[in-house]
């Protein structure tokens, strides 16, 4: 399994008590969705290394009390902590019509209402206070948030994302 087959759930916090459990902070919107996990995979040395659960408990603030399948000490899974946590894209939840994962963005072109095509998304930033897309305009990396009122909408089947930019962020980015 390989990052590109994967998302990123969430990464291990930190060590549970005694007994080789641990803390799972989720990054997703809906953490309900995984509740009934049997395996995940933990990002070890730059590979994807699967673990199986005796069990995942959902706990209060997106946060999951995770006990691996024969670690059972905490000696076990200390290593383990602030490994990042992935599933195969074939577990994300289906979503609405009008709904999007932000790494289904990558290659759409960005249009915005009054300049026109702006370029296409190379990457999105999933960011603790914004997320942002990265698109490329006249060569130079512009990033737009990911916000009702500036992105208007998303067409999956054309992969294009319609936005209304405020006005001078452009002009920000294209200033030498």
């Amino acid at each position: 399994m390989n990052k590109e087959q994967c998302f990123q759930l969430g990464y291990v916090a930190k060590v549970h008590g005694l007994r080789g459990e641990v803390n799972v902070m989720l990054d997703v919107d809906y953490p309900e969705d995984y509740e009934d996990l049997k395996h995940l995979f933990l990002e070890q040395k730059g590979r994807l290394i699967p673990f199986f659960l005796e069990h995942f408990v959902l706990q209060p603030g997106n946060k999951a009390l995770a006990k691996f399948e024969d670690l059972n000490t905490i000696d076990q899974v200390e290593g383990l902590v602030g490994s990042e946590v992935y599933l195969p894209l074939t577990e994300l939840q289906e979503l609405d019509e009008d709904q999007y994962y932000f790494h289904e963005l990558i290659g759409f072109e960005v249009f915005d209402e009054t300049r026109g095509l702006i370029g296409p998304v190379q990457i999105v930033y999933d960011l603790e206070t914004q997320d942002l897309l990265g698109v490329t305009h006249q060569g130079k990396e512009v990033l737009i948030p990911i916000q009702d009122g500036i992105i208007t909408k998303v067409d999956k089947a054309a992969k294009k994302v319609f936005c209304q930019l405020p006005d001078g962020l452009l002009e920000i980015y294209l200033e030498d």
